[in-house]
């Protein structure tokens, strides 16, 4: 069991607190559309989400209605700005009841004070170890996880029959299967023309013993030991600039074209997401879901999101919320819509045993299990530019790996400790 050091109801008193609370606020609710500044009466709660999820939320969203006479009003917002505008606008009062997210966006949720802490109680046990863990910053919890979502080397069986192991192997593999005249591509993964994508190439860095930062005692990131600086570091840019050179790492192929080129059949290998299999499927491919493959010693240890539910720090009616994040969307009928529309390998056990009959599922949630949870911490922020343009610049030749790794560590180091 997680434990709020803040004191917040349990589970279970709040189930009964809320049923006498909830009954005290009933009443009718505005049927005008709510706008993103709108704020919830003591009847009606405002969730911010994306597009992709509202419509999976729309049963919890009417039982809700049905057993409390609270209406959730689902305000779609898009999901490039929404956590800054959520940052923005909860302390002047005019931000959300409650917030969809990923739980990289917890360190700047805490930090800035615009979440309140969620005690999960014995629920905490019906979810994934990690997911919990994801939701979780400096010992409290946060989110109500219901997805976990995690790269891995999607390989079409058609080109390729037997996996490989080490990424030397898979470059191998696939340039053979080039020089027969068969695919295009020997390996893909979508590269941004700006920023490269050290999110995809995270797991085969991590085998090199590089994590971005190293973890304390409490296994929480900490910001003053970066990972990326450690002595693998060096010879994961000379092999970046090796696999370049063969021709698996373009900096031409961005995140759609990639998607695209492998749905057409034109590379044996596509390092991605369970968010494209489904077009995978409508194209026709027979896929299988093969490990990260490795470069260093050290097994590959992908990010993992988790993406779940964040409560305002100003709630109007914050028992209300509690209620239904805690008693509606945790339940397996919303867990399983959640996955049925958008895909990803559900938090909740029970929801992942169902969803994990499908072969495709089982895999991305085994190789998930040894993946770690995408840093929360607010001086992530601070990584992302300087790494990914380093590896970019290596993969385009443009720079040396023994010389550009050392520098970008040094100028993340120094954005961290500012």
């Amino acid at each position: 069991m997680l434990v709020n050091r803040r004191g917040v109801l349990a589970a279970g008193a709040l189930a009964v607190a809320s049923s006498l609370l909830l009954g005290a606020c009933g009443g009718s609710s505005d049927d005008d559309a709510a706008d993103d500044s709108s704020k919830s009466s003591g009847s009606t709660l405002t969730m911010w989400v994306d597009a992709e999820r509202a419509p999976a939320l729309k049963d919890a969203v009417a039982s809700f209605k049905k057993d409390k006479d609270v209406e959730v009003k689902l305000v779609i917002k898009d999901f490039q700005s929404a956590r800054d505008d959520f940052i923005t606008q909860v302390p002047t009062g005019k931000g959300p009841d409650m917030i969809v997210g990923p739980h990289d966006w917890l360190g700047k949720f805490v930090q800035n004070g615009v979440v309140a802490p969620l005690e999960l109680g014995d629920k905490a046990g019906e979810f994934e170890d990690a997911a919990i863990q994801a939701m979780t910053y400096e010992g409290k919890t946060y989110g109500l996880p219901y997805a976990i979502e995690n790269v891995a080397l999607v390989r079409n069986t058609a080109l390729l029959p037997e996996p490989a192991t080490t990424m030397d192997e898979v470059v191998a593999a696939g340039t053979k299967v080039v020089d027969a005249g068969k695919a295009k591509y020997p390996f893909l993964v979508g590269l941004d023309p700006k920023q490269g994508d050290p999110y995809h190439l995270y797991g085969i860095q991590t085998s090199y013993g590089v994590p971005v930062f190293e973890r304390n005692a409490d296994g929480d990131y900490d910001p003053s030991k970066l990972g990326l600086g450690n002595p693998g570091g060096v010879e994961f840019a000379k092999d970046l600039a090796a696999w370049a050179k063969a021709g698996a790492l373009n900096p031409s192929i961005t995140a759609d074209i990639a998607k695209e080129t492998f749905n057409k059949g034109q590379s044996p290998y596509f390092l991605t997401g369970p968010w494209n299999v489904p077009d995978m499927q409508k194209a026709g491919l027979e896929i299988a879901i093969d490990p990260i493959p490795t470069g260093g010693s050290e097994p590959a240890t992908p990010f993992i999101g988790v993406n779940g539910f964040f409560i305002s720090a100003k709630a109007t009616n914050a028992l209300a919320a509690s209620e239904f994040v805690l008693n509606y969307l945790s339940s397996e009928d919303a867990q399983d819509a959640l996955f049925a529309q958008g895909g990803r390998p559900p938090a909740l056990k029970a929801s992942f045993e169902k969803a994990a009959s499908d072969p495709i599922v089982a895999a991305f949630g085994a190789i998930g299990k040894s993946g770690s949870p995408m840093p929360a911490i607010p001086q992530m922020d601070a990584v992302w530019a300087d790494w990914g343009a380093t590896e970019l610049d290596i993969i385009k030749g443009k720079a040396q790996p023994a010389q550009a790794w050392p520098k970008m560590v040094a100028s993340v180091q120094t954005k961290v400790a500012g």
